[in-house]
């Protein structure tokens, strides 16, 4: 048990860390709505890294811990992002309201006993017994994929 909480910490650890890795390499680019080889632009990508958290992984996660084995939908980040896209949003301003969102679900998580981490969740197409720590791990996963993509921008 002690090598699982040792984990978990580390987790939320390594996912705060992330955000904030990712907010300054979205910042460093020179123009973050220059093409990338993946489509986007830097712009793009931090406004679907911020939405993804909280429509996605951040809502699971909240939902995991307090409903009865909820279900989860697909979510197609493409479409929401051409459904919703603002270029005209500041680029600070949606990062700095993604560092917030996962500083605030990294404190809450810390709160939560042992066994919420446990709680089960199920996905319309991924199936069941997904844990909440199974989407504060994909959250990580996700963080850390864009934040790779942000640093070969520069």
């Amino acid at each position: 048990m002690k090598e699982l909480l040792e984990y978990r910490r580390k987790l939320l650890e390594r996912l705060a860390q992330a955000a904030s890795e990712f907010r300054t390499a979205c910042l460093a680019v020179r123009d973050p709505y220059a093409p990338l080889e993946e489509g986007w632009n830097v712009h793009q990508i931090a406004v679907h890294t911020r939405d993804v958290d909280r429509l996605v992984y951040g809502l699971r996660v909240r939902r995991t811990a307090v409903e009865e084995n909820p279900e989860f939908p697909n979510f197609d980040g493409n479409v929401y992002l051409a459904e919703n896209y603002d270029a005209g949003e500041p680029l600070a301003e949606v990062l700095n309201k993604f560092v917030e969102s996962i500083e605030a679900l990294v404190q809450w998580l810390q709160t939560l006993p042992a066994e919420a981490w446990s709680r089960l969740s199920r996905h319309t197409t991924l199936g069941g017994g997904l844990t909440l720590q199974t989407w504060v791990e994909k959250s990580l996963a996700h963080i850390e994929e864009h934040l790779r993509t942000a640093k070969r921008a520069k």
